[in-house]
């Protein structure tokens, strides 16, 4: 069912989330400072093409650096997060208003979720790692 819901999700939309993406990916490498945003960037992406049968969650203790991921959410939501979270935000509230559109309105939100602090969070699928 995922696939199905992941194919329509790329034809009505998510292809061009996923290019809005990777074209600030490549924006934000270009200028060698901010290339760690960029990296997050392809992050989204890759999760936008695919959200359904995907979550996201936060990194084990051991596997991150709290102070860093802090401070670059906090850079990432002042210089553009704050615009990336508006628009899935708006998104899933106008597509929640059709009754069709709920699924794809509840994605949204959950790349709103990542949206809001990429750095710090992974890509999982739950049905993977039960079985």
């Amino acid at each position: 069912m995922s696939l199905l819901f992941n194919v329509l999700w790329i034809i009505l939309g998510g292809f061009f989330v996923c290019l809005g993406y990777i074209a600030g990916g490549i924006a934000l490498c270009l200028t060698i400072v901010g290339i760690p945003w960029g990296f997050q960037c392809f992050k989204m992406a890759l999760f936008s093409l695919f959200p359904f049968g995907s979550e996201t969650r936060a990194k084990p203790y051991y596997d991150t650096h709290e102070t860093l991921n802090l401070l670059a959410n906090i850079i990432w939501l002042i210089f553009g997060g704050f615009w990336v979270v508006l628009c899935h935000l708006v998104w899933g509230i106008a597509l929640c208003f059709t009754i069709i559109g709920i699924p794809f309105g509840l994605q949204h939100f959950k790349m709103m979720r990542l949206g809001f602090t990429p750095f710090g969070r992974e890509i999982y699928e739950p049905r993977a790692m039960h079985g």
